[in-house]
């Protein structure tokens, strides 16, 4: 865990401002400041300090076997400006169904620039629920979509929601 004494923000904070730092500034500079390793062990260790260090452990997310599971991705998609999803992760949803809600909630976020799902087999029915998101979507600028087994079907359900989507500037 790193610890940075809180008196040398303040003491600095006097030096070279003219008002002091509140508790929600001193905690943003600690958490601008720290790696991702390092804000992942202040993250579990300090409750206090959580949205502090939450904000950019979630601004980059890879969902896999050994990530964050979807549920902490669900609670903190607001926050998500960068997500990959792998075949690993894509695979333990259950249905068909659970794949295009939880596609479907996650590009309805507010953030969300860069979507990566290479390698899932989503196929026709996960670019059908695909693209019922992309028609909403003012976010997404990026799509990837590498090998998803997406056939005829689903290429027109995405051609359909091309026309709707004005951000999406990019598409693999």
């Amino acid at each position: 865990l790193v610890v940075i004494p809180v008196t040398f923000f303040i003491f600095m904070t006097k030096m070279f401002r003219t008002h002091a730092l509140d508790l929600h500034e001193i905690r943003s500079i600690i958490a601008s400041s720290l790696g991702l390793k390092d804000l992942t062990s202040c993250a579990r260790v300090s409750r206090d300090w959580n949205n502090s260090f939450t904000p950019p452990l979630y601004n980059s997310v890879v969902l896999s076997k050994h990530g964050p599971n979807m549920e902490s991705v669900e609670k903190n998609k607001h926050l998500i400006k960068r997500l990959e999803i792998q075949s690993a992760a894509y695979e333990k949803l259950a249905s068909t169904s659970a794949r295009g809600k939880v596609i479907s909630s996650i590009i309805a976020n507010s953030t969300l620039a860069i979507l990566i799902m290479n390698n899932n087999s989503i196929g026709d029915n996960g670019a059908q629920a695909l693209s019922e998101a992309l028609k909403t979507n003012s976010t997404l600028t990026t799509l990837s979509l590498w090998h998803d087994s997406i056939g005829p079907n689903g290429a027109q359900a995405l051609s359909e929601a091309l026309k709707a989507n004005s951000t999406l500037t990019t598409l693999n």
